[in-house]
């Protein structure tokens, strides 16, 4: 059903540069980044993540990439999203323009595209839908049709409404106060969009209930999931074990593999949801 996903290079799959800080913009409840970080884009894929060096702070913060710019005024540069909620992540949102920030990237196991084209269903709620935009432009180029769903509390925390519908064939957007799109949360709607989707394959990220549910509606209806799971990783490099990631085998063995190296992308029926530890401290 889908390609291998391997280092981007073969040998170098990462790097650690010293990026910058190129533009800055407030959009509803986030902070968008537009950052330097020489080699990164070049290597990326949808579904990996970065990490970067947080001043006082020991943990990196891990960051989806929203989007990538071949090229531009600064050369190739990478687009992050942040939600300021703890002091790292207050810390990166008010980094002005010219700020140097240490960055390792891209990390983590993408997404994994179709070898065919075949219908998808991508899900996506508040600044974790990050990754599903660059994804919908690599299997809108494999000829798969798109259907995107963006998904929030309310309207101040939707990503990117407006790009997603130059995403994708078809875009439902979702607000649990009804304040924009339809009302409601991603379980009470996801089975009916898996159905008229008639989708193949369903992508997924946001905060683990709703990974959750998206990965049992897909099973239910037959299609294959993958999930990017966010998950603290203290080092993002897959050094220093401080991202467990439960899962089931192919052999059927329960195991505990890195989330930041074995994952973040992941099949969805493969995650032991039950044990899978809060996320909360990914976004400190």
């Amino acid at each position: 059903m889908a390609d291998e996903r391997g280092p981007v290079d073969g040998s170098h799959p990462s790097v650690h540069v010293d990026g910058e800080v190129v533009a800055t913009k407030r959009v509803g409840g986030y902070r968008h980044l537009t950052l330097t970080a020489p080699g990164v884009p070049e290597r990326f894929r949808a579904g990996n993540f970065v990490a970067v060096s947080v001043a006082g702070h020991v943990a990196r913060r891990a960051l989806w990439v929203h989007r990538v710019r071949a090229s531009s005024a600064f050369g190739p540069t990478l687009d992050v999203v942040v939600e300021a909620r703890g002091s790292g992540t207050t810390w990166l949102a008010a980094q002005p323009v010219g700020a140097r920030i240490a960055i390792t990237g891209p990390l983590g196991r993408p997404f994994a595209l179709p070898k065919v084209a075949v219908s998808c269903l991508l899900v996506g709620e508040g600044y974790a839908a990050a990754p599903l935009f660059p994804l919908a432009e690599r299997l809108r180029e494999r000829g798969c049709a798109v259907s995107l769903v963006v998904s929030a509390p309310d309207e101040a925390h939707l990503l990117s409404a407006l790009e997603a519908r130059r995403s994708a064939r078809s875009v439902t957007v979702l607000t649990a106060d009804g304040s924009v799109g339809q009302r409601g949360t991603v379980a009470d709607h996801v089975a009916g969009l898996v159905e008229r989707s008639d989708a193949d394959v369903v992508y997924a990220a946001g905060p683990h209930a709703v990974l959750r549910s998206v990965a049992a509606a897909a099973e239910r209806a037959g299609a294959w999931s993958q999930v990017a799971v966010e998950t603290p990783t203290p080092c993002g490099t897959g050094l220093c074990h401080g991202c467990p990631l439960p899962v089931v085998g192919e052999d059927g063995v329960e195991r505990v593999v890195r989330a930041c190296a074995e994952g973040p992308v992941v099949r969805g029926d493969r995650i032991r949801w039950d044990a899978l530890p809060d996320a909360l401290g990914q976004v400190l």
